[in-house]
């Protein structure tokens, strides 16, 4: 499903230029969960940038489904991760101005997807992450536990190749965590898709297939 082979990111920062990952590996097969962890600033929220095609490496290559990513031009890229990836943002980046119900079609929107198969895709998302009464909420009046469900479901209901996700259980109670990520796992291990997770959680990381780490630029098991 994915194979990164040497990614490389480096940045300028006061003059001087900062290898922040040198030269990463990581493979993810159909129906595998991988737990990401690393201390804050190791560079697990880059490494997802450039596993979803949001950013490029400066050395390395990212195959997905077959597909060299980092051969795409930009608007390549754009179509691809429409097509093929579904992102949990650590931030929920949820547009304000829609409703809950409204966020989580735009994917779907994007792709041209008919009226009735996208209606009936958002109800069953918003029923399968509990927010089935939230749908006409925007995101100011959701707390942000319900925001980060909201994150989930517009992540998933395209049915990605491939979702990352970022903390995806960091904003919920524990009983909820557990049920989001049951979804999440249950997604992956029917075969409908890999999912890298990068989270500090021990009960998340216990759930994996793999548990990785990411440690002064590479990645190395945990």
């Amino acid at each position: 499903m994915l194979e990164a082979t040497g990614l490389t990111y480096r940045f300028r920062e006061g003059g001087s230029e900062h290898e922040l990952l040198r030269g990463v590996d990581l493979s993810l097969a159909a129906g595998e969960c991988v737990a990401l962890l690393g201390v804050s600033g190791s560079g697990k929220s880059t490494l997802l940038n450039l596993l979803g095609a949001i950013d490029s490496p400066q050395a390395g290559s990212l195959v997905i489904g077959g597909r060299d990513i980092t051969q795409l031009a930009e608007p390549e890229r754009t179509v691809f991760r429409r097509q093929h990836l579904g992102f949990v943002y650590q931030r929920f980046l949820l547009v304000p101005t829609l409703t809950a119900a409204e966020n989580i079609r735009l994917p779907l929107d994007l792709l041209a997807t008919g009226t009735d198969e996208a209606g009936a895709r958002v109800t069953a998302s918003l029923a399968a992450v509990g927010l089935a009464a939230r749908a006409g909420s925007f995101p100011d009046r959701l707390s942000g536990g319900e925001q980060q469900r909201v994150a989930i479901a517009r992540a998933l209901v395209h049915e990605p190749d491939l979702v990352l996700a970022d903390e995806p259980t960091g904003s919920l109670d524990p009983e909820t965590g557990e049920r989001v990520l049951a979804l999440l796992l249950d997604r992956a291990r029917r075969g409908r898709g890999a999912l890298l997770v990068v989270t500090h959680s021990d009960a998340v990381a216990r759930h994996a297939d793999r548990v990785l780490r990411l440690e002064q630029g590479r990645v190395v098991p945990a």
